[in-house]
C-alpha cells in the first residue's frame, strides 16, 4: 500500500519557489539582503509597468493566468474579483494612487519642492516591509505588496499555508512581468502558520515596518515581537453603521440600498452596516422603524442567497438573538427575524454602539443628531463607514459629526462597499505609511542649476521601448476619434509650421506632470526663480500652447513673470520690459528678433536683458552675436525642446551648446532610428526620432515619429548629470525636392551665414513653373543688400542648385524682401522655413 506524502509548502523567494529549508536559510540572510536591495532605487514606472501587464492578463479571460487564479476562488466570485484586481493593477489607478498619495508619479526621485530653495525632499522606503496578510481577504495581501513596491520596499509576505495560492501565483506573475528583475528581488512569500512563532519572531524582529490585519490579539501579538523603532501599520477590525433622518428613514429605495449593503459579503467586510441608526429619541420609532425595515431585508435577502454561518458563528448569533428577546420583558428590545433565520433586525432602545454577530443581522437604535459624536467617540478607535441618509444640508452636518466622532469614511447609503481611485484606507494612505519623507539641504551656489540629485548618480533606469509599428502624425488624429471624455481635458493644437496644425489631447493630470518636468528642466538651464524676472513672450490664443505652457512652467518654479504674451504692440511690449524691471525673457526667435530691431534704440538704453530662452525655432550663430554684442545679452538657450502633441522632450542644461539637450526621461523613452529603415542607428550615429510617451493617462503615443533628425551624444556632459543626451539636427520638412533634386534648407542658412556674413532670417519658397519649378530663397533687406551677390553664394555653395539649372530642372533666384514679407504661422507665429506652393 502507497502512502501519500502531501507536497511540501513552497516558498516564493525573490522569483525562486523554494522549500522550507531553503527558506530557513535565506530567512537568517534577510538583514544583508536588505541592504543590498533597498541601496538600489526601484523607479515607480517600472512597478506600474508590470503592474499594467498583469493588469491587461487579468482583464483577459483566455490568459493563462486568469485560469490559474480563477481556480483558486469560489466560481461565483471569480470574474468579479478578478476584474477588482484588474481594475486595481491598472496604470491609471497606480498613477492617480501616486499622485493622490505621494504628491506625483516619480516620488522616490530628490527634487526641489521650492524651486527658489536648493532643498530636496523625495518619498523613501522604511526599508524591510513584512505584511502579515488576513485569511479572510484574498486579494488584500498582494495589493498591500503592491503598494509596498511603489514605496521601494523588500517586501515580504506571510500568508498562512492552508491560504489559497492566490496571491503567491499573483505576485510571481508580477515578477516575471519585470525583464529588468527589480521587481522581483523585492519580493518574497512565506506561506506557515502564525504558531511557528521562530519563523514569525525571525521575521518580524529584523522588519522596519510590519503591516498587520486582523483583530486586537493578533495586533497586539505583532507588537511584541516587533524591534524598537519598528513602524506596526494596523489594518484592524472596523465597525461601520448607517444614519438614517425621518425622511431617509421613510424612503423606499434608501432602505433597499441599505438592505443590499447589509446582505453583500454577509457583513464581513469593515464597511458593512452593523448598527442602524435613527434620528430621534423615541423608542417607537425605532421598533416602527425596524418592522418597516425588516420587509425591505426579508425581499432584498430573498434575491440574496445566504450561505450558512459556520457553527461557532451561529452559536453566537443564537446567544445575540435570544438575550436581545429575554430583554423586550424589559421594554428594551424588539426582534425580527427571517422564519429560516437567514436575517434579523434587532431593535433596541439604548444608544451605545453594539456589535453584530454578522450574517445580516443588524441592530436598529435611537441617537438624536446632537449626540451622535458624543455617543460614538468612546469606539472611535474601532469605526469606519458611516452612511448617511439625507437631504443635502443633513448630509454635510451629520459628516462633520461622525467624523468628529472617528468615522474615518462617509458614503451614500447603498454605496458603502464602493470606494473610489486613491480613497485613503481607515483615515490614512498606505503608501505614506509604507514610506519616509526625506530630505537633502544643498549649498546654494553648488546646486543652483541641480534640479534632481538622483541624476548627478547615474543614468536613469528606463524601461525597453514597446514593440509594435510606428505611429505618425496621421495615426494620432486618427485614435482621437475614439478616445474616452475622461481623458480629454484639455485641447491644444500645433503652430502649423510644417504642416496642418494639428490636435492633441491631455488629461490635467498629464498637463501637470508634464509641466513640473520641464519646470525641472528649465532649473537645470539655469533660470533662477529667486533672482530672474521672467517676460513670457510666447505667442497665446487659437488653442496654441506655448504661451499656457511657459505660465505653468513658471507657475510651478514659484518665479516672478510678467505674462504678457506676444503681439504686434512692440513699443508696448518694450516699455512693460523696462517698466517691470524684466531680465529674462521667453519667445520664439523670429517675435523676439523682430521686437529687439523694432525697439532696439529702447531696449540698448536699458540694457536689463540679460537671459533669453527660446523655443520652436533656433537662433543663427549671427543673430546671437547680435544680441551679446549689440543688446547686451549674457545667456541664450533654449527654453525646451518639445511639441504639442507630445509635450516637452528635452532641455538644455546650463553646460549644454548648440542644439544639445537632455533627454525628459521621467516622461519618455528614446529610440534613434535609421533614416531609411527601422532599425536603431549605431551610437551617435544620426537618425529619426522617435519617443515613446510613458507619463500619460489617456492619449498615449507609444513609438511616435516626431519628425526630427538627431544623435545621441555619448560623451559625459559638464553639467554632471547622468541624463541622456540628444543633438537636434533639422526636421524632415527642411529637406525639400525641387527638379528631382534634394535641398535642405540649413545648407543655405550656412551659406548665408558662412559666406555673407548674413544675420536674419532665411526663407525657402518652391512655386510651380510652366517649364521648370523655381526655388527661391528669400533674405531680410536689412542684411542682404545685395541679391545677386546672395545668388552666387548660394549656387556655389549649395552644389546641387548649380547642377539642377545646368540641367534646366528648375529656376533659381534670390529676393531681398522686408521683414514683414516673410510668412510665418498664424497660431505660434512660427517662421515657416520652406513655403511649397505646388499644392
Amino acid at each position: 500500500m502507497t502512502t501519500f506524502v502531501p507536497r511540501p509548502v513552497l516558498h516564493l523567494w525573490q522569483g525562486d519557489f523554494v522549500d522550507d529549508a531553503e527558506a530557513g536559510r535565506r530567512l537568517a540572510e534577510l538583514p544583508e539582503l536588505t541592504g543590498r536591495v533597498v541601496a538600489r532605487p526601484l523607479p515607480t514606472d517600472v512597478v506600474i509597468g508590470a503592474c499594467a501587464a498583469v493588469s491587461a492578463e487579468l482583464a483577459d479571460p483566455a490568459s493563462p493566468l486568469h485560469a490559474r487564479l480563477t481556480a483558486h476562488l469560489p466560481p461565483d466570485e471569480a470574474g468579479t474579483v478578478l476584474a477588482e484586481l484588474a481594475a486595481a493593477l491598472s496604470r491609471q489607478a497606480l498613477e492617480r494612487k501616486l499622485r493622490r498619495e505621494l504628491g506625483g508619479v516619480r516620488p522616490e526621485r530628490l527634487t526641489r519642492p521650492d524651486a527658489r530653495l536648493t532643498t530636496y525632499e523625495a518619498w523613501a522606503p522604511v526599508g524591510l516591509l513584512v505584511h502579515i496578510a488576513p485569511g479572510n481577504a484574498a486579494t488584500v495581501a498582494p495589493l498591500s505588496v503592491v503598494e509596498g513596491l511603489l514605496a521601494g520596499n523588500l517586501n515580504v509576505l506571510k500568508t498562512s499555508s492552508s491560504d489559497t495560492p492566490l496571491a503567491v501565483e499573483l505576485l510571481d506573475a508580477l515578477c516575471a512581468a519585470d525583464p529588468s528583475g527589480s521587481i522581483g528581488e523585492r519580493v518574497v512569500v512565506l506561506r506557515f502558520p502564525s504558531s511557528r512563532r521562530e519563523w514569525l519572531r525571525a521575521l518580524c524582529g529584523q522588519a522596519d515596518a510590519i503591516a498587520v490585519w486582523g483583530g486586537e490579539d493578533a495586533v497586539r501579538s505583532v507588537r511584541d515581537l516587533a524591534p524598537p523603532g519598528c513602524r506596526v501599520v494596523e489594518w484592524g477590525h472596523r465597525i461601520s453603521f448607517a444614519y438614517l433622518t425621518r425622511e431617509a428613514a421613510a424612503d423606499v429605495a434608501t432602505l433597499d440600498g441599505l438592505a443590499a449593503d447589509v446582505c453583500r459579503f454577509e457583513q464581513q467586510a469593515c464597511s458593512s452596516p452593523q448598527v442602524v441608526y435613527l434620528d430621534t429619541e423615541d423608542a417607537q420609532e425605532v421598533f416602527a422603524f425596524a418592522a418597516t425595515f425588516a420587509e425591505r431585508l426579508a425581499k432584498v435577502s430573498q434575491a440574496r442567497p445566504a450561505p450558512r454561518p459556520a457553527p461557532a458563528e451561529q452559536a453566537e448569533i443564537t446567544t445575540v438573538e435570544q438575550l436581545a428577546r429575554l430583554e423586550r420583558h424589559l421594554g428594551l428590545t424588539r426582534v425580527i427575524s427571517a422564519p429560516d433565520g437567514t436575517w434579523r433586525v434587532l431593535a433596541d432602545t439604548r444608544q451605545v454602539l453594539t456589535a453584530s454577530p454578522l450574517h445580516r443581522s443588524v441592530w436598529v437604535k435611537p441617537l438624536a443628531r446632537h449626540a451622535v459624536t458624543a455617543t460614538l467617540r468612546p469606539m472611535r478607535r474601532y469605526l469606519q463607514t458611516a452612511a448617511v441618509g439625507g437631504d443635502p444640508a443633513d448630509v454635510a452636518e451629520l459628516s462633520r459629526a461622525v467624523l468628529a466622532a472617528g468615522v474615518t469614511r462617509v458614503t451614500p447609503v447603498g454605496s458603502m462597499h464602493e470606494g473610489y481611485e486613491g480613497e485613503p484606507h481607515d483615515g490614512v494612505y498606505a503608501l505614506q505609511r509604507y514610506s519616509r519623507r526625506v530630505s537633502v539641504r544643498a549649498s546654494a551656489a553648488a546646486f543652483r542649476t541641480v534640479p534632481c540629485l538622483d541624476d548627478l548618480v547615474a543614468p536613469p533606469v528606463l524601461p525597453p521601448p514597446p514593440d509594435g509599428p510606428l505611429l505618425g502624425k496621421e495615426g494620432v488624429q486618427t485614435a482621437l476619434a475614439s478616445l474616452p471624455d475622461e481623458y480629454a481635458h484639455l485641447y491644444f493644437r500645433s503652430g502649423g509650421s510644417t504642416g496642418a496644425p494639428a490636435l492633441s489631447v491631455f488629461t490635467c493630470d498629464d498637463y501637470d506632470n508634464q509641466m513640473r518636468a520641464a519646470a525641472d528642466g528649465l532649473l537645470a538651464a539655469g533660470f533662477d526663480p529667486a533672482r530672474d524676472r521672467a517676460a513670457n513672450l510666447f505667442y497665446c490664443g487659437g488653442m496654441y500652447g506655448s504661451f499656457i505652457s511657459f505660465f505653468s512652467i513658471l507657475e510651478r518654479l514659484n518665479a516672478t513673470q510678467v505674462p504678457m504674451a506676444a503681439g504686434p504692440d512692440h513699443a508696448g511690449v518694450a516699455e512693460a520690459l523696462v517698466s517691470h524691471r524684466v531680465d529674462t525673457v521667453f519667445g520664439m526667435p523670429s517675435y523676439l528678433w523682430q521686437l529687439f530691431h523694432a525697439e532696439a534704440d529702447r531696449l540698448r538704453a536699458y540694457g536689463g536683458i540679460r537671459t533669453v530662452f527660446y523655443g520652436g525655432e533656433h537662433f543663427t550663430a549671427e543673430q546671437r552675436r547680435v544680441l551679446t554684442e549689440e543688446f547686451g545679452v549674457e545667456v541664450i538657450r533654449s527654453a525646451a525642446y518639445g511639441s504639442t502633441d507630445l509635450g516637452p522632450l528635452g532641455y538644455q542644461c546650463a553646460a549644454s551648446r548648440g542644439s544639445v539637450h537632455h533627454v525628459l526621461t521621467d516622461l519618455h523613452t528614446l529610440e534613434i532610428l535609421d533614416p531609411h529603415s527601422d532599425v536603431p542607428v549605431a551610437s551617435g550615429e544620426p537618425g529619426r526620432l522617435v519617443f515613446t510617451s510613458r507619463a500619460r493617462a489617456g492619449q498615449r503615443l507609444e513609438r511616435y515619429e516626431i519628425g526630427d533628425l538627431g544623435r545621441a551624444v555619448e560623451e559625459w556632459c559638464p553639467c554632471g548629470s547622468h541624463v541622456p543626451r540628444l543633438e537636434l539636427l533639422g526636421r524632415y520638412g527642411d529637406v525639400v525636392r525641387v527638379g528631382t533634386y534634394f535641398f535642405n534648407y540649413r545648407r543655405f542658412v550656412r551659406a548665408a551665414q558662412e559666406r555673407l556674413d548674413y544675420r536674419g532670417e532665411t526663407q525657402l519658397l518652391v512655386c510651380p513653373g510652366a517649364g521648370r519649378e523655381r526655388l527661391t530663397v528669400r533674405l531680410d533687406e536689412q542684411y542682404a543688400s545685395d541679391a545677386a551677390a546672395a545668388r552666387e553664394a548660394f549656387v556655389t555653395e549649395v552644389a546641387e542648385v548649380a547642377s539642377a539649372e545646368a540641367e534646366g530642372l528648375l529656376a533659381f533666384s534670390v529676393e531681398t524682401v522686408p521683414r514683414a514679407a516673410f510668412e510665418r504661422t498664424a497660431t505660434s507665429g512660427k517662421l515657416r522655413t520652406v513655403v511649397d506652393l505646388r499644392g
